[in-house]
């Protein structure tokens, strides 16, 4: 079923938009209409996108809103692309929504143009994944055909760079996505409790066992669980872990009955797993076992095309209401996409809540991004001053 609508009269940014939601795998009707004969495929749409030129070439607002209704809209954005300053507005309790984007530099490539970023992430569904690199596309066209499969997923890579991300991602683009997702870190988990919350318990299996308990993987039974760090998962447990998935059944503890289930099994880590095998710390057969299918996250500073997209996702995040969206200037943009990112997505993200705080009139500027390096050369520089006020 197709959710989202966009009419390209009078939008010259239809194409380009269409563009980024191609990227971010999002499946969309396009057509161009300058009147109320609309496509009937637009009765399966939840949200239609167009131009402020399309809503006064039906007769405004009133009647525009007629139409919509007529097709059962829930959502409708209205763009006027040649605004002088960014705005977001909404009517109708938020279901109408109209953004004014100031006139866009041409040469702005799609990856850093923040107006066609902010865009895509509105009218986008809540579960896509917002990129803009090249290697971030070849790996969601992997994720994208391995989701359509039932094997299992072993992701790799630095912290803070996105792996569980992806694991909704394949999630959501697989026959379970109307199941449960489940993920569990497994270094904040005391080894101790470990295995009832994999397994489950029996009531009275151990002291404090008041009740019995399912576990997830009883949880996530026909749906997705997700192995948050399993390289941190101890070796004593990592043996009951790949018995449940040889067999495909789990073993409460305090029963001696085994329960089918049927699960598939996403695991992540941000070691280096053959290394840890030849340590000793991870068993091969396991690692085998997970490894069927490898995808492998990069660090930030490595795929600068995604920042972009990514800011526009977090922004929303952050905002209670579209209306609070704010404009990412072009310095903003370049203080963004120079920086190196240590700590990745997550540092990205600190960036931008410190942006939301110290911007002013709407728009963040480059001297609104604080990245943790400059915060704390900024509070030694206060500090030091503060002693030589002492002093003096």
């Amino acid at each position: 079923m197709t959710l989202l609508a966009i009419n390209s009269f009078g939008l010259k940014l239809a194409q380009p938009i269409g563009d980024v939601l191609t990227t971010r795998k999002i499946t969309f009707l396009a057509f161009d209409a300058k009147n109320t004969d609309l496509p009937s495929e637009l009765s399966a749409c939840e949200q239609f996108v167009c131009s402020n030129k399309y809503l006064e070439a039906v007769g405004g607002l009133e009647k525009f809103v007629e139409i919509c209704r007529g097709f059962k809209i829930k959502n409708i954005t209205v763009i006027d692309e040649k605004a002088d300053s960014f705005s977001v507005n909404t009517e109708l309790g938020g279901k109408l929504v109209h953004v004014s984007l100031p006139k866009s530099t041409s040469d702005i490539s799609p990856a850093q143009n923040y107006g066609l970023q902010i865009i895509a992430s509105m009218i986008a569904s809540e579960n896509h994944v917002a990129v803009g690199d090249e290697s971030s596309l070849t790996m969601l066209r992997l994720a994208k055909k391995v989701a359509e499969t039932d094997v299992t997923v072993f992701i790799n890579g630095p912290t803070g760079t996105g792996k569980e991300v992806l694991a909704r991602f394949v999630h959501n683009n697989s026959s379970r996505s109307d199941n449960p997702f489940i993920a569990i870190n497994c270094a904040a988990i005391p080894e101790n409790m470990l295995e009832a919350i994999l397994f489950g318990h029996e009531k009275g299996a151990f002291t404090g066992a008041s009740t019995s308990n399912k576990g997830i993987f009883r949880a996530a039974d026909t749906g997705t669980l997700l192995l948050d760090e399993i390289s941190e998962m101890p070796l004593s447990l990592q043996a009951k872990l790949l018995r449940a998935l040889q067999e495909k059944s789990v073993t409460p503890i305090g029963s001696n009955d085994d329960i089918a289930v049927d699960v598939r099994v996403l695991a992540t880590t941000n070691r280096d797993i053959p290394s840890e095998v030849r340590a000793g710390n991870f068993r091969e057969d396991l690692y085998y076992r997970l490894n069927v299918f490898p995808l492998n996250t990069i660090s930030l500073c490595e795929r600068a095309d995604d920042i972009i997209p990514i800011s526009t996702v977090l922004l929303q995040r952050h905002c209670k209401t579209a209306a609070e969206l704010p404009w990412l200037d072009e310095s903003a943009v370049k203080a963004l996409t120079d920086y190196e990112w240590p700590g990745n997505v997550r540092e990205l993200e600190n960036v931008l809540q410190r942006a939301l705080v110290l911007h002013e009139n709407g728009c963040i500027t480059k001297s609104d991004i604080l990245t943790d390096i400059l915060s704390t050369t900024m509070q030694s520089r206060v500090d030091q001053d503060t002693r030589l006020s002492e002093v003096g």
